[in-house]
C-alpha cells in the first residue's frame, strides 16, 4: 500500500484481502489466551507495516514482527522472515494445526508497545477516530493481561489470525 493511503478503504472482501469485520487475532500460551475481535486492532497494529511509514530501525522491527503473524488457514502465506531477535513462525504440525507466530511474552509486549506508539504519532494522519483508538486501547491491555501471565509463568506465547 502507498504511503499516506488509508486502511479505511480496505474494509470488506478485495482480492487477496480478508473481509476486515470478520477478523480474530489469537493470543495464546498455556498461562491464558485472549481472542481479539476488533477490526481496528487488526488494521492499525497488526497491518501498522502496511502503511509504508518512514520508521527507525527499532520500529520497523517491531512492526514487521507484528506483519509476520500468520493466518491460521493460508499455508502458502509468502513472509520475507520466519524468524527474528525473540519471535519464530511455527509452521503447522498436521491436518488440525496452524501456523502460529511464537515469541516471548516480553518481545510482543515491546512490538505492542511500539505499534501503539506509532499509531498514536499517526492517528490524525490516517483519520483513526477516537472510538477506534478507544477500542485498540481496550484490546491492547487485554492482550497485555496474557502477555503478563505468559512472562510470569515463563512460557512463549503464539498468536495468529483468521478470517
Amino acid at each position: 500500500m502507498p504511503a499516506g493511503e488509508t486502511l479505511h478503504h480496505m474494509s470488506g472482501p478485495h482480492r487477496d484481502e480478508p473481509d476486515l469485520d470478520l477478523i480474530h487475532v489469537n493470543v495464546a500460551s498455556a498461562a491464558g489466551a485472549y481472542t481479539v475481535g476488533n477490526s481496528s486492532f487488526f488494521r492499525y497494529i497488526v497491518r501498522l507495516v502496511e502503511l509504508g511509514l518512514p520508521l527507525e530501525y527499532q520500529d520497523q522491527e517491531a512492526v514487521d514482527i507484528l506483519g509476520a503473524i500468520p493466518h491460521a488457514f493460508e499455508q502458502e502465506q509468502e513472509l520475507p522472515r520466519s524468524s527474528g531477535r525473540g519471535w519464530r513462525i511455527v509452521p503447522a504440525q498436521g491436518e488440525l494445526d496452524w501456523p502460529v507466530l511464537e515469541a516471548t511474552p516480553e518481545r510482543l509486549h515491546s512490538a505492542f508497545e511500539r505499534a501503539r506508539g506509532i499509531l498514536w504519532t499517526h492517528a490524525a494522519r490516517f483519520r483513526v477516530s477516537a472510538r477506534e483508538i478507544t477500542a485498540i486501547e481496550e484490546e491492547l491491555d487485554a492482550v497485555y493481561g496474557v502477555l503478563m501471565r505468559a512472562e510470569a509463568a515463563g512460557v512463549a506465547v503464539n498468536i495468529s489470525y483468521v478470517a
